[in-house]
């Protein structure tokens, strides 16, 4: 082994560079972050409505550079800290100090040099004079020690353990190469704790002695934040609480950085720390960078993606968007803009893209559309009217419409359709602008007129002579619709109606077969106008999800022959899951008060109210409350098992309607049902299929459409 004795460990101070004065102050970390501002990137993804925001983000942020931290320029963010280099680069040099002096001028040409790049490896420099195996020589050390950088005990104990448990090859009475002390000053770096590390090997009696002397980080004193104009001020202080008064570790501080990074992340935000600087007098200065919306802009696409020209004004785009210019770019916020602008009913794809502003610091969106060829067309369909008793076939309608959903480019819709049954008809234009023009609160607007003829069994049932009634209504109104908080949408309107009864040839009547009155005012038809209000609430809009409609109905006499009444009715529905099982729970009930027709009372009874009994059953009254509970469960891919009961009752008010036509038909005023029944998920909801008994002891099936209001 080569001889020890005059042998020194010589090593550069391991600092990174100060920031020029006079504000004197020690930079942790360089700008490694600082390129996110200049946005020198481009972007290659798109998000659609089928994206998924996180990944996008988490993908987004391990391909562009524009969120990279700088490597080359400072590693300190290197997550988990797997290349100790990162920290710093130490110079070390092996001499033989006899050999140096006895050639004078010489001694530099006797000198192996070594020094560690950023990425770890080792170079050779120049004044080589002997082969790469003098690095490999190993020297005999006696003693090891942690020194401040004066050669001073440590007066904090914990730091001196820190450091020497860092160590991994430097253990007294064994021998080192010049490459395991320099990888062990990186790993005392690596801790966290110290800024610097400089090895000192010194000659003793005992033998040599190698010192790592050692500079510690400021403590904790206080934190600054520039830049994170939508980062809580809670969380960051949250994130730093258990720091204050402690020295700064750098891996801790890392921790941190990336903690922050993750929550702009989650909230799929263009946002990101950029740098981080402690100060003189140990306080930490983050600087976050958030990636704010300059300019919105509508690109028209065909099926083949070439350029072409809309038919929708941009601005009618524009305004679905809650993205604004100025705000922080979120990706989750630009996913409900996507679904917001396909559910317009106009667009048959819909992608935004983030580019390059030429603003520093900004974003540019372009939202790329794909037009449906015609906004018009003809559409026909089929289904079961629930107010049918007399058999499922009578209850079978089938319907016709030609609509319209771009109005001059504003999504303005108009409607014309026809529904036939052997028993009912209605007849419906509806014209709706979902967004007047001008206007910043969503509000929308429809105007309807309508002529149709139901069956007024669920009041009056079916008279003994087996002949049928049927309601015929011409209605007209307005109504004005928006959102007021989230989740919550109001309406209001005026509806004009006349109605009355006719028998199955369709004359017009007064009386039914037990001479209970068909109208309020005694003539042929009854004329109503009515105020109305409406509250939705929804919840997160999946199926079984709360939801809560109360509307009321004022009549206004601007005739004294007109109509005066008040009615109020209210449903909710409830829905959990525990385990693969759902619970369902509905609520409603409502009240009248005032001069009203008998068909305008409250019907109990039938596949949306209490099953096991037919539509209308149980009773009608000025006043009701029906209750219901399910429980559903998997059988079998898309086929679900369900167990119920409902409960329903008139509360004692049958009588109290004209003619009281419930009281005529022996309807018991009051009831409940139970059974059992199958789901399947379809385009059009869940079909229900349903079999359920009465507290008379009779069952039937029932069949249903969508969940139970």
């Amino acid at each position: 082994m080569a001889q020890t004795d005059e042998v020194r460990f010589i090593s550069s101070a391991v600092k990174l560079p100060p920031f020029s004065p006079p504000l004197c102050r020690h930079s942790l970390f360089s700008s490694a972050r600082s390129n996110f501002a200049k946005l020198p990137f481009n972007f290659n993804f798109s998000l659609d409505s089928q994206s998924q925001p996180i990944n996008f983000i988490s993908q987004f942020l391990k391909n562009q550079p524009f969120f990279h931290r700088n490597v080359t320029k400072n590693r300190i963010f290197n997550l988990g800290f797997k290349k100790p280099p990162l920290f710093c680069s130490a110079a070390l040099a092996l001499s033989d100090s006899d050999s140096a002096q006895s050639k004078g001028g010489d001694e530099a040409g006797s000198m192996i040099q070594y020094k560690g790049d950023e990425s770890g490896s080792v170079t050779q420099s120049k004044n080589v004079s002997s082969s790469r195996a003098t690095e490999e020589e190993r020297v005999l050390i006696s003693e090891v020690l942690v020194r401040n950088k004066d050669g001073e005990e440590l007066e904090r104990k914990d730091l001196e353990a820190e450091a020497l448990n860092a160590l991994k090859a430097s253990r007294a009475n064994s021998a080192l190469t010049v490459r395991e002390v320099q990888e062990d000053v990186h790993r005392i770096i690596a801790s966290g704790y110290f800024m610097s590390c400089m090895p000192v090997a010194v000659d003793t009696r005992d033998g040599i002695r190698l010192i790592f002397q050692v500079e510690q980080n400021q403590e904790f004193q206080g934190l600054v934040c520039e830049g994170a104009n939508v980062l809580p001020t809670k969380f960051i202080e949250d994130a730093f609480r258990d720091g204050y008064g402690k020295v700064v570790n750098v891996r801790r501080l890392d921790e941190v950085i990336n903690s922050i990074d993750n929550w702009y992340m989650e909230r799929g935000l263009f946002g990101m720390v950029s740098g981080v600087e402690i100060l003189s007098g140990g306080i930490v200065k983050l600087q976050a960078s958030e990636a704010e919306v300059n300019d919105i802009s509508i690109r028209f696409l065909d099926k083949t993606g070439e350029p072409t020209v809309g038919k929708t004004r941009p601005e009618t785009i524009l305004r679905q968007l809650t993205t604004k210019k100025g705000q922080v770019y979120s990706m989750i916020q630009g996913k409900r803009d996507v679904d917001t602008v396909l559910a317009m009913g106009v667009m048959d794809d819909v992608s935004i893209i983030p580019q390059p502003s030429s603003e520093i610091g900004k974003v540019d969106l372009a939202m790329n559309v794909v037009e449906r060829k015609s906004g018009g067309g003809i559409s026909g369909g089929g289904g079961i009217s629930s107010g049918i008793t007399s058999g499922p076939l009578a209850g079978l309608i089938g319907s016709i419409a030609i609509y319209h959903k771009n109005l001059f480019g504003r999504n303005q819709k108009i409607n014309l359709s026809l529904e036939r049954g052997q028993i009912d008809s209605i007849f419906r234009m509806n014209y709706t602008d979902p967004w007047i023009e001008g206007d910043d609160k969503r509000t929308s607007r429809a105007i309807m007129i309508q002529n149709s003829r139901t069956p007024g069994t669920l009041v009056h049932g079916n008279q003994p002579n087996n002949t049928g009634l049927t309601i015929g209504r011409v209605t007209a109104g307005i109504e004005y619709s928006r959102p007021f908080r989230p989740k919550w949408n109001g309406t209001a309107g005026l509806v004009f109606q006349r109605a009355g009864a006719r028998d199955e040839k369709g004359n017009p009547i007064i009386r039914d077969f037990f001479g209970s009155p068909l109208t309020a005012s005694g003539n042929s038809h009854d004329n109503m106008l009515l105020a109305k209000l409406e509250t939705v609430y929804t919840g997160s809009g999946d199926p079984g999800s709360t939801m809560c409609v109360v509307n009321m109905d004022q009549g206004i006499p601007l005739s004294p022959e007109w109509l005066v009444f008040n009615r109020v009715n209210a449903r909710s529905r409830q829905g959990f899951a525990v385990g693969p099982a759902k619970f369902l729970f509905c609520l409603s009930g409502g009240r009248v008060v005032g001069k009203f027709p008998p068909h305008e009372a409250f019907p109990i009874g039938g596949t949306n109210s209490v099953r096991g009994y037919e539509e209308g059953a149980v009773g009608s009254g000025r006043s009701y409350v029906v209750g219901s509970g399910e429980i559903s469960f998997p059988v079998m891919g898309p086929l679900e098992g369900a167990i119920f009961a409902d409960y329903g009752t008139d509360l004692g008010s049958g009588p109290t309607v004209p003619g009281d036509p419930a009281g005529a038909r022996n309807k018991p005023g009051s009831g409940y049902g139970y059974g059992v029944g199958v789901r399947v998920d379809s385009p059009l909801g869940p079909l229900r299929l349903e079999y359920a008994f009465n507290d008379q002891k009779t069952g039937r099936f029932h069949f249903g459409i969508g969940l139970r209001n």
